[in-house]
């Protein structure tokens, strides 16, 4: 097996990928402006900064109304990447590549003053080949990459800017595996035995003909070889590709499933090159009278829109940022993410895959029209329309391909989107049968063959998932023709044409692929079978979409910016969790009795002034009954007549104290949730979600600033100014709150805290040891914590 001897990092990622694969992120520089020449090895770079990918130079601000609300009052740019690196004299005949898994945007790499390639899309995840212009031994190499990002208003919402995903370097014998080139299926699943179809893309690189081997083994979970087969592809001529068909059996599989996400590893050699591609056996089924079915078994999407950005780290990747987002997501009772509106890092499928989370995949957000990017404000002043719609002829194939060939091996993913309201009535396209439509709009009918295209393209590649396109204006696509296209029709917030559409439509396989938190909403998906379910917009407060300056962020989410549960989180979790949960929150103005959608409606707390006599609360549980308490005292119990209604209320005497939320059944205590009025600020508190980072200096720990008052209640209604900072093996990567209108820098770890807390990202350097952690507030105690670095 080919090793590098230099000092690379071996990537311990689960996407399908060759041995030798090494992480590429550390010892970068980087440059904000244009430096024509930088692509030259001798160009002096001395006085550029060091960065450790991934990087995101737009959430380094500074926000200004000046810039494009649509990204969040960010700004963009252009910026220069270098790195200098060495390859031992032993590679020497090796194929060595590197491998970008998303540059926003228009990215041009050289490798010793030789371009390799432009790629336009910021989202696509690509490969260079860079053996013919390597230098061996002592000499060095330079990367160098151009990042263009000085059309700011290109995208709705948050794009960030830079190398903000991770780079690989990979080598590989001359006869090896293609890139992407393994593609796992089951076609046939039953509990006895499923079978393994492994297709294999052979390239050989060398300058002569090659006798080629192929070995593929099937590993279980625990490593245990269950399985293999090995296959003689014949001789392969110099400079030439052969796929190669493999079968393995699998007695008694053990199938991928939201509550058990088993996963197997096919292990694929050829020569010295092997690649491993975990996979899971699984079935699903859309129908059209009855939804969808994983396993044989109905499901109902119980699903979320995320966009990419992670708060305070912006666009940069960070999977334990990630992870911390998704398993809170599901264990309020998410069952599915929605891709919004493009693909994401190629780790977020595979924690995906490992948390048991289904997953639509999102191409692209426009086609061959520019939608509206406000500037001055959401739906406000003269928008620009620059965007991927100018190179999408060009190049939507090779991205759609890209997409599909890099994930097709995630049994998460269900559903191959190809595109995001590209009907949007007006924006650019319009029908006459359509929605608001006027004279001048691009004609809709534009939209059915290139929809075609792209649904072959799709189908070529992969033919074991259907295709769907999330329909704004499903009168107009029903006029044309596109909904009929699809395999799945998505609607976008047209619940009203459900009943309709499944009359007039009875082989239409119907799913709600962007939905408003309402009750009506989730009505219409729970109580019709052939409804196959709902993507929430959305799942996590993200930046940009901004309605007026300064806000640099959308609330839409059941999280906030920082992942911290919002009220209508709990009233999501009362209708999507099995798991017995009780909750309660005040309405924020004496009437109350607002919808439980809107962000600032309920308040977590039990500090009201004493104007206001009784506080209208509400009470979210998915239990039979609930019973609230004031002080101990009973305020009555009240059952839960409607399970798609679990919303209880009371008009609560304003008495300092306790309330406390019980959820029943047959007057049994399941569940409890309480508000107890706080007293003012007195310490501060630090809660890490880990306390073992890796020392690979991208490895972060997420770290909740909580002021308390003596009694250790969080102070709800404090802005305290906290100061936060990092000593030892790691460094502090951004301190930042769920308010959206403070834009204050993330890097500065000073931060007035809202709604009582805060959260600290600290990010773990490349050498072992402890890093200790410290938050301090005038007037209140200070508050430490300390984290391995391993």
């Amino acid at each position: 097996m080919v090793k590098l001897t230099s000092l690379l990092l071996l990537a311990a990622v689960t996407s399908t990928l060759a041995a030798d694969r090494r992480n590429f992120d550390g010892d970068w520089k980087f440059h904000l402006g244009d430096l024509p020449g930088s692509e030259q090895p001798a160009a002096d770079d001395n006085a550029w900064r060091a960065v450790h990918l991934p990087h995101d130079w737009s959430i380094e601000g500074p926000y200004a109304a000046t810039n494009a609300s649509g990204t969040g009052f960010l700004p963009g740019g252009i910026g220069w990447y270098r790195k200098n690196f060495t390859i031992p004299e032993s590679l020497r005949g090796s194929r060595i590549f590197i491998a970008f898994d998303g540059v926003y945007r228009d990215s041009d790499v050289w490798i010793n003053g030789q371009l390799l390639g432009h790629r336009p899309y910021g989202y696509s995840s690509f490969e260079y080949d860079l053996t013919r212009a390597l230098k061996f031994g002592d000499e060095r190499n330079v990367i160098a990459v151009r990042v263009d990002h000085s059309t700011v208003a290109d995208s709705r919402f948050y794009t960030g800017s830079g190398i903000y995903r991770h780079v690989w370097l990979v080598v590989a014998p001359p006869v090896h595996a293609a890139h992407w080139g393994v593609f796992v299926r089951t076609p046939i699943v039953t509990p006895e035995r499923a079978l393994v179809s492994i297709e294999t893309e052979i390239v050989n690189q060398s300058d002569a003909d090659s006798v080629v081997q192929v070995a593929t083994s099937i590993h279980d979970n625990a490593g245990h070889e269950i399985g293999s087969v090995s296959t003689d592809a014949g001789k392969i001529a110099a400079g030439a590709t052969r796929h190669v068909m493999q079968q393995v059996a699998v007695p008694n599989p053990k199938l991928w499933s939201l509550d058990s996400p088993s996963l197997y590893t096919a292990i694929t050699r050829i020569g010295p090159d092997e690649t491993r591609t975990p996979f899971g056996i699984r079935t699903i089924r859309f129908d059209a009278n009855h939804g969808f079915f994983l396993n044989g078994q109905p499901l109902k999407l119980k699903g979320v829109c995320l966009h990419h950005d992670l708060g305070g780290l912006g666009a940069a990747f960070s999977e334990a940022a990630l992870e911390r987002r998704l398993k809170i997501l599901k264990d309020l009772g998410v069952n599915a993410i929605r891709c919004s509106h493009n693909p994401m890092a190629p780790e977020e499928y595979d924690l995906c895959d490992r948390l048991g989370l289904l997953v639509m995949d999102e191409a692209f957000d426009e086609w061959t029209g520019g939608k509206h990017k406000w500037i001055q404000g959401w739906n406000a002043g003269q928008p620009g329309t620059r965007g991927y719609h100018e190179v999408f002829p060009e190049w939507s194939d090779r991205d759609l391909t890209d997409m599909v060939l890099r994930d097709r091996n995630h049994p998460s993913i269900v559903l191959w989107s190809i595109g995001n309201e590209i009907d949007y009535p007006g924006d650019p396209f319009g029908h006459p049968m359509g929605a608001r439509y006027n004279p001048g709009m691009r004609d809709a009918n534009e939209l059915v063959p290139i929809a075609r295209r792209l649904l072959s393209t799709v189908k070529l590649l992969d033919a074991t998932r259907p295709v769907t396109q999330a329909l704004a204006d499903s009168l107009a696509s029903n006029a044309t023709g596109l909904s009929d296209v699809l395999d799945v029709a998505g609607y976008n917030y047209l619940e009203q044409h459900y009943p309709t559409d499944h009359r007039t439509y009875p082989d239409r396989i119907i799913l709600g692929s962007e939905n408003s938190h309402s009750a009506a909403a989730w009505r219409a998906v729970a109580e019709n079978d052939y409804v196959a379910g709902q993507f929430l917009w959305t799942g996590i407060d993200y930046l940009g979409e901004s309605v007026r300056y300064p806000d640099r962020g959308n609330a839409a989410g059941l999280l906030d910016l920082c992942a911290f549960r919002k009220p209508m989180s709990y009233y999501r979790e009362a209708l999507w969790s099995d798991k017995p949960m009780v909750y309660v929150a005040a309405h924020e103005t004496a009437s109350g009795r607002g919808p439980a959608n809107r962000p600032g409606a309920l308040a977590e707390h039990w500090n009201w002034p004493k104007t206001r006599a009784t506080v209208p609360v509400d009470v979210y549980t998915n239990c039979p009954s609930a019973e609230l308490f004031l002080n101990g005292k009973s305020l009555g119990a009240k059952p839960v007549a409607d399970r798609l209604d679990p919303v209880l209320h009371w008009d609560v005497p304003n008495e300092p104290g306790i309330l406390r939320a019980v959820g029943m059944r047959d007057s049994q205590e399941l569940a409890r949730f309480e508000l107890g009025t706080a007293a003012g600020p007195h310490r501060l508190r630090l809660v890490a979600d880990r306390s073992e980072l890796a020392a690979d200096g991208e490895d972060v720990a997420n770290i909740e600033v909580d002021v308390l008052d003596a009694e250790g209640r969080r102070v709800y209604l404090t802005d305290t100014a906290i100061g936060v900072t990092v000593s030892g093996a790691g460094s502090l990567a951004a301190v930042d709150t769920g308010d959206l209108r403070d834009i204050a820098p993330v890097q500065s770890g000073h931060r007035k805290v809202y709604q009582g807390r805060a959260l600290a990202i600290v990010r773990a350097g490349t050498g072992a040891g402890a890093i200790t952690v410290r938050a301090a507030a005038a007037g209140l105690q200070t508050a430490t914590i300390n984290l391995a670095v391993k």
